[in-house]
């Protein structure tokens, strides 16, 4: 599967109705757009947009634990994170959020699972 496979995959898993019924904050979940393939001109359209290198694939804007968010860097399997990419996980678990790297659809599935039923301990 490719990357863009499993993400797809991921948002397929959260729509259904037995996991949607049980965490309805799902629907909050979002992809970033963050890189573009379409030409120079879309590049340079893009990034004057504020379109940014390395920033994490995927949102899930609802705070658990001690977290405000939760960042995913979706990779396929045996897929690398650049240098870009892990610069902004680390800015932005240092500034509060939750980050993972998910290697496939059900790791995933199995960190935004983690992230919801986090506790908060304040």
């Amino acid at each position: 599967m490719t990357e863009y496979e499993h993400q797809k995959a991921v948002f397929a898993w959260a729509k259904q109705p037995s996991v949607h019924s049980q965490y309805p904050q799902l629907s909050l979940l979002f992809h970033i757009k963050n890189e573009t393939k379409e030409g120079v001109k879309q590049v340079a359209v893009d990034k004057a947009a504020g379109v940014k290198r390395g920033v994490p694939d995927l949102f899930l804007p609802v705070p658990s634990g001690e977290h405000h968010g939760l960042f995913i860097e979706m990779k396929k399997t045996g897929g690398r994170a650049s240098r870009d990419q892990i610069w902004w996980l680390e800015h932005l678990k240092a500034n509060g959020y939750a980050c993972a790297i998910c290697y496939g659809w059900k790791q995933a599935t199995e960190v935004l699972l983690w992230y919801l039923n986090l506790k908060k301990t304040m």
